[in-house]
C-alpha cells in the first residue's frame, strides 16, 4: 500500500500534481479542507462542531482535524493507499498521523516536498489570481501565507527528514516535467 504526503509552499502546484498522482497510482486523495467541508455539508456531529468553530472565526483544532482524517481512513479502508494534501500542517498533526498509521497498521511511504523558489511562487499565484477568483491570490495575502508556511509548516519537513522519508522534488518546469520528477521518486519508494 502506497501512502504519500505531498508538501510545498502555497503556489507550488500541490493540487495540480495531486490529481496526476492519484490517477497514476490509484490513490485515495485526502485534502483536509475538502474533508472538513464534506463533514459540514453532511451535517454530522463533528461537522456541526467544525462549522460552529469556523463561524466564530476559529480554526479546527488538531484533534478535530485528526478525528475527521481518522474517520476518512476508516471509511476508505479498502483503498490502495492515500495521498494526503494539506495534512499534516503542524508537527503535532504529524505526530497524530503517525499514531493513526500505527493504529491502523499503515506505513508512510514518503513525503514529497515540492521545492520552488519564492519569486516563481509569487509569479504563479499572481497569475492564478487573475483567473481563479481566489481572494487570497493577491500580494499581501501571498506574503502572509508564506510567513504562515515558514513558521508552522516548515518544521514538519524537519520532522519527516529525521524519519528519513522526506523526498525533495524539483518543482520548476512544465506540469509534465514536474510530474515525471515525482514519479521517479515514487517508483523508488
Amino acid at each position: 500500500m502506497l501512502n504519500i504526503i505531498i508538501f510545498g509552499p502555497p503556489g507550488a502546484g500541490k493540487g495540480t500534481q495531486s490529481e496526476y498522482i492519484k490517477e497514476r497510482y490509484n490513490l485515495t486523495y485526502i485534502s483536509t479542507g475538502q474533508v472538513l467541508r464534506a463533514e459540514i455539508a453532511a451535517g454530522s456531529e463533528i461537522g456541526l462542531k467544525v462549522k460552529d468553530i469556523i463561524d466564530h472565526g476559529g480554526l479546527a483544532s488538531d484533534e478535530i482535524v485528526a478525528e475527521i482524517i481518522e474517520k476518512f481512513i476508516v471509511n476508505h479502508s479498502d483503498s490502495n493507499g492515500f495521498l494526503f494534501d494539506g495534512f499534516p500542517r503542524t508537527v503535532k498533526q504529524a505526530e497524530i498521523l503517525d499514531n493513526l498509521f500505527k493504529k491502523y497498521n499503515l506505513n508512510l511511504s514518503g513525503v514529497l516536498s515540492l521545492e520552488v523558489p519564492e519569486d516563481i511562487l509569487v509569479e504563479r499565484m499572481l497569475e492564478r489570481g487573475k483567473t481563479s477568483g481566489r481572494a487570497d491570490d493577491n500580494i499581501d495575502s501571498i506574503r502572509h501565507r508564506f510567513v504562515e508556511y515558514d513558521q508552522k509548516t516548515k518544521p514538519v519537513l524537519d520532522f519527516y527528514q529525521n524519519k528519513n522519508v522526506l523526498h525533495p522534488i524539483h518543482g520548476v518546469g512544465t506540469i509534465e516535467e514536474i510530474f515525471d520528477n515525482i514519479c521517479e521518486v515514487i517508483e523508488r519508494l
